[in-house]
């Protein structure tokens, strides 16, 4: 990915954080050793990426181990001897306008793998209203002529954050575009034969690949082949369990799955049970109908997967998204207008669970609540969350 970083940009957005701080509203601080911002409450700490608007941290302010649940490939290389550099992707990244490797002509005229917008610097602006605290940040897409904004939010007393997106068209035409939310878990949260994932959806299919040599991580999934999640076929022909993480890793898995038509509401969790600790994310059906699961599990341990939620089923060039048009029913791309804006909210949540709570069976919002249930084991995990969906 390319790493551009707009100076004119960049100076400005530092002098309002130092300000902003000055207030009490945010902390200007550094991540890995570039420019952040901490937003929190009496029980979640977010650390706020200025370049993409990237969601690196977010900790339990009760938790004396400060786990960070999300993948922080600059800890991993740094860890592993390697050079630490951030191109904006870690924890959760926005993807958009563009979901994947990009085409030849596109690489030519600058345009990054996965969009530009988390490699942009942001500029930001924070907001203290009642028992709410929200940071909002803002850039321009200036190769595919777009503006891109993301605000965080928390409520006192709520371990929930409230993540408002608004992309919008410069141009004066209707235009197809590419939108995912690269929701990642990483290391040590992410353990080998303990954590887990489950998911609002079960029509899935694996990717297609072509058999390639991946060194010491290797396939285990069989190419394009459809499955009901979370039984997917291997290629030594057994099924295998994609909830768990590998006891012994050395794969790279890939694999999609098309989340409910008959919900409004998706959702996705992780759950470390060793930890009792669980991270997830709810989301409108409308926004993101699918869900991509990425697990790069090399023998290192440094592991990452993603849970990513999308407006297409794989990371592929904005050519074949678009042209491959439906799959299983259903779009692979979503329309901007001309001259127009489109919005998305959702939300993620981060708590402790209770002991014995491994699986997550269903997730519903009413009445001012975020119900959690685990039906083998009998026990709900509810959340307050003020605002909905």
């Amino acid at each position: 990915m390319l790493n551009r970083v707009r100076k004119f940009r960049f100076v400005p957005v530092l002098a309002f954080v130092a300000v902003a701080w000055s207030q009490g509203l945010l902390q200007n601080q550094t991540f890995e050793g570039y420019p952040a911002v901490v937003l929190s409450n009496s029980k979640l700490e977010l650390t706020i990426m200025t370049k993409g608007s990237t969601l690196a941290s977010v900790i339990l302010a009760d938790d004396s181990e400060k786990l960070n649940p999300l993948w922080n490939p600059m800890r991993m290389a740094r860890e592993l001897g390697r050079p630490v550099k951030f191109d904006g992707g870690a924890g959760l990244f926005v993807c958009v306008d563009g979901f994947g490797p990009v085409s030849p002509a596109e690489r030519a005229a600058g345009l990054p793998g996965h969009g530009e917008a988390h490699t942009e610097t942001f500029a930001v602006h924070s907001e203290r209203q009642g028992s709410s605290t929200s940071v909002t940040l803002a850039a321009k897409l200036p190769i595919v002529q777009e503006a891109f904004t993301r605000t965080f939010r928390v409520i006192d007393g709520e371990n929930v954050v409230y993540v408002d997106s608004e992309l919008e068209n410069l141009m004066g035409f209707d235009r197809p575009v590419n939108w995912a939310e690269h929701a990642t878990i990483g290391s040590p949260f992410l353990e080998p034969g303990v954590t887990v994932v489950d998911v609002s959806g079960s029509r899935s299919q694996t990717r297609p690949y072509s058999r390639a040599n991946f060194g010491d991580i290797e396939r285990r999934l069989t190419s394009g082949q459809d499955f009901t999640w979370p039984m997917a076929p291997g290629l030594d022909g057994k099924l295998i369990d994609l909830r768990r993480t590998p006891e012994h890793p050395h794969f790279l898995d890939h694999a999609v799955t098309l989340l409910d038509p008959n919900r409004e509401l998706e959702w996705v969790t992780a759950i470390n049970p060793k930890k009792q600790l669980m991270i997830g994310y709810v989301f409108k059906r409308a926004d993101y109908p699918w869900l991509q699961y990425w697990g790069d599990y090399p023998p290192t341990q440094k592991m990452a997967r993603g849970m990513e939620f999308a407006t297409q089923p794989y990371d592929v060039p904005r050519r074949e998204a678009i042209s491959t048009g439906k799959m299983f029913d259903t779009p692979t791309y979503r329309w901007l207008p001309a001259k127009s804006k489109i919005r998305t909210r959702f939300l993620l949540f981060y708590i402790g669970v209770p002991e014995g709570f491994n699986k997550v069976d269903d997730v519903t919002m009413k009445n001012g609540q975020i119900v959690i249930t685990d039906r083998s084991a009998k026990k709900q995990v509810t959340l307050a969350a003020a605002e909905k969906l």
